[in-house]
């Protein structure tokens, strides 16, 4: 955003009157009003939510979107909240380096028959788990996401609760004033997510595959 000092010299103001030394460096000032108010506005929610340290991940995300699938997915604890994800280039959305996303937290989950698949370079990179007996398992996981999808279930939910007062995912939860709601457990059957990042504090895969092609 361009700071509100002094026009250069030689450059006409935004909006000004006639030609001549009268009329240089002066600004419309509804104009600057209508085009610059909506842009502080987005900015003073990014500046907020940064300052409340409420980044779900400690890195700066690729920008390159993934998606998972699972047959089922069972999560204990389980928080959800909007958080700022940013990139060091702007490749995202927008061609900023900037990103608004739900962050879905679980204190523990398994999921069946998992798939992630991701494009680099034209080709798709796919990886397989938990597709036997033993599931995929994580905890403290936190998935970084702009879509979700799936038939859901959950159990003690709490809807509407400010997001600095989560509790169902110790050390995780959202800004002061904050939408965002929690619920004891989840249940996730077809699930589907667009997402940016994930991270857990253990990630378990029983019978991992990696390779190019297909899709999930």
């Amino acid at each position: 955003m361009a700071s509100a000092g002094t026009a250069p010299s030689g450059a006409a103001g935004a909006g000004a009157g006639p030609s001549g030394a009268g009329g240089r460096g002066k600004v419309n000032w509804r104009r600057f009003a209508a085009v610059g108010l909506p842009a502080l506005a987005i900015a003073a929610l990014l500046v907020g939510l940064t300052a409340q340290s409420v980044l779900a991940v400690s890195f700066s995300i690729s920008g390159t979107p993934f998606t998972v699938t699972a047959r089922q997915l069972k999560g204990q604890g389980f928080e959800q909240f909007g958080v700022l994800d940013t990139s060091v280039l702007k490749v995202l959305p927008g061609h900023t380096n900037q990103i608004v996303l739900t962050a879905n937290a679980m204190r523990s989950a398994t999921l069946s028959h998992m798939c992630q698949a991701v494009t680099l370079g034209g080709l798709t990179l796919r990886i397989t788990a938990g597709d036997g007996s033993k599931p995929v398992s994580a905890t403290d996981l936190v998935v970084d996401a702009d879509k979700l999808s799936g038939n859901v279930s959950f159990r003690q939910i709490h809807i509407g609760q400010d997001a600095s007062t989560l509790t169902e995912v110790p050390g995780v939860r959202g800004p002061a004033g904050d939408f965002a709601q929690q619920a004891s457990s989840v249940v996730i059957t077809n699930l589907r997510q667009h997402a940016y990042a994930t991270t857990a504090g253990t990630f378990t895969l029983p019978g991992f595959s990696l390779k190019f092609g297909g899709s999930c």
